[in-house]
């Protein structure tokens, strides 16, 4: 894969996360200005997703990205917030992890019709 695909998708990861992070502080807080900074964010991640659709495919760029948040988040769930996962839990990240480098893996150019 691209590096600047996989860079991208990074960005669009972390500008999501961040956009979840402050919606989820709105819900605390009712702040109207935190509301409108995560809807910004919200517009940049989506902005960034259609630059990764035009590059790697759409199919790739939402799968890619969807998985990645989910690991993601049971990540920062275990680390930041003291969660545990169970076994199979467990074995369901593990998996997502597989998925993440499957769809990843680079491949044959795609020929154009």
């Amino acid at each position: 894969m691209n590096p600047t695909f996989l860079l991208w998708l990074a960005g669009a990861m972390t500008v999501f996360l961040g956009a979840a992070t402050a919606t989820r502080s709105y819900l605390d807080s009712s702040r109207w200005t935190i509301l409108v900074f995560a809807l910004v964010l919200y517009c940049i991640g989506n902005l960034m997703m259609v630059r990764l659709m035009r590059e790697g495919g759409m199919g790739l760029a939402i799968s890619a990205s969807s998985v990645g948040q989910l690991v993601l988040i049971n990540v920062i769930a275990v680390a930041m917030f003291g969660e545990r996962l169970s076994n199979i839990q467990m074995a369901g990240v593990g998996l997502g992890v597989v998925a993440m480098v499957l769809m990843l893996y680079p491949t044959a150019e795609r020929i154009a019709p």
